[in-house]
């Protein structure tokens, strides 16, 4: 490999929101953000912009706008035009404008459990009713969705369906055919579609992603898609999203949602952005070729080391989805591997029905910090309890 995504960075020395949440002596692997340099044409775009000196309002970026439209049709054949690509500073953000955009106050959102926090507050922000069906989750720890439970969640006022694909936490990808029963499913009860699709590029092999509006002009219509270099280039921090919304009376909406609250992506995150796509393909393919080393180290080390527990088969993010329910352990298990293994996970309770007992682990980082952080739970279990 050309990039050393080995190596540690000293992320303590900079104004990391992961590395000084919690004390020194703990390993940090909860929020998703990766512990390796982005793509050095990235870096260099950066500087570059820098040394311009001039950091003003920045205008349109048809350039930008371009390299999505063709994004689409080259990974997916799906074809849109430029003005459908709008630029904003967040998918968080564009998920809560999209339900202010789509729902009036007392209407219903639908979304899926367990699920990215932000999901659970997003109807509430808009003044809407949350409505919750939960994934199935077999024996073998694989999620699916039932859809005589997904229909039966629906009422009069479900006006929006929130969707995380691929979906964090529980790692899944969806398939074309999956994605076409929810489609259906909407079109048929007048339901809009907000597509969560940040984690599109990270995938393990074996597996696709089709966004959900590219499965035809009448779906496409009926959604709102959102994307961001951010989670696949390591460039969060420099808050660059995009939205593709085809339909102009939607994408108005959406627009006029923004208006005196949201503002423009900063010039460096464009900067960003755009060199990301243009240039930090080979970057990415490495990375994936690691994440999925990573993956395999942590699927052997829970089935063999950690007993009791069980992995989720990971399709997708880099983020692992872990079932500790069956080990009792006190506290729960977000408490004790932080307080007797000094490991920060996020606490699955916090994705809503369907998460307790669960933790979330992030594995974008060099293998050897994994290790480390996997072998001090290791050494947590088999320690007395006091």
């Amino acid at each position: 490999m050309k990039n050393s995504f080995d190596e540690i960075p000293n992320r303590l020395a900079s104004e990391s929101l992961k590395w000084h949440k919690y004390a020194p002596d703990v390993v940090p692997m909860w929020v998703a953000d990766m512990d390796f340099r982005s793509p050095q044409p990235v870096i260099d775009a950066l500087k570059k912009r820098a040394e311009h000196g001039i950091f003003g309002y920045p205008g349109d970026m048809p350039e930008f706008q371009q390299v999505i439209v063709d994004r689409m049709q080259s990974r997916y054949g799906w074809k849109i035009q430029p003005e459908a690509v709008i630029f904003l500073p967040g998918v968080v953000t564009g998920f809560n404008l999209a339900c202010h955009a789509l729902a009036q106050p007392g209407q219903g959102a639908l979304i899926q459990t367990p699920v990215y926090p932000p999901f659970l507050s997003a109807p509430g922000n808009a003044h809407l009713i949350r409505q919750e069906m939960e994934l199935t989750r077999d024996s073998d720890g694989r999620y699916s969705i039932d859809f005589d439970a997904f229909e039966a969640a629906i009422t009069a006022e479900t006006k929006v369906f929130i969707l995380c694909n691929p979906h964090n936490p529980v790692g899944r990808v969806f398939k074309r055919n999956e994605l076409e029963r929810m489609a259906e499913i909407c079109q048929r009860h007048g339901i809009s579609i907000i597509s969560d699709e940040i984690h599109c590029d990270l995938l393990f092999p074996g597996h696709r992603h089709t966004p959900i509006a590219s499965l035809s002009p009448e779906v496409a219509a009926n959604t709102i898609t959102l994307l961001a270099p951010s989670k696949t280039f390591n460039i969060a921090g420099l808050e660059c999203s995009i939205a593709i919304i085809p339909n102009p009376e939607t994408r108005e909406r959406f627009q006029k949602a923004g208006e005196g609250m949201s503002g423009w992506v900063n010039v460096m995150g464009l900067t960003a952005g755009l060199a990301s796509y243009q240039h930090g393909q080979e970057w990415l393919d490495e990375l994936l070729l690691y994440l999925d080393e990573n993956r395999k180290t942590l699927s052997g080390f829970v089935s063999e080391r950690l007993h009791g527990a069980q992995m989720t088969e990971m399709e997708g993010t880099y983020l692992a989805w872990i079932n500790f329910n069956a080990m009792d352990l006190p506290g729960g298990p977000y408490q004790f591997f932080l307080e007797r293994a000094k490991v920060a996970m996020n606490d699955g309770s916090t994705f809503g029905k369907g998460g307790e007992g669960f933790l979330r682990m992030n594995i974008g980082c060099p293998r050897s910090m994994l290790i480390e952080a996997l072998e001090r739970m290791e050494k947590a279990l088999k320690s007395p309890v006091a």
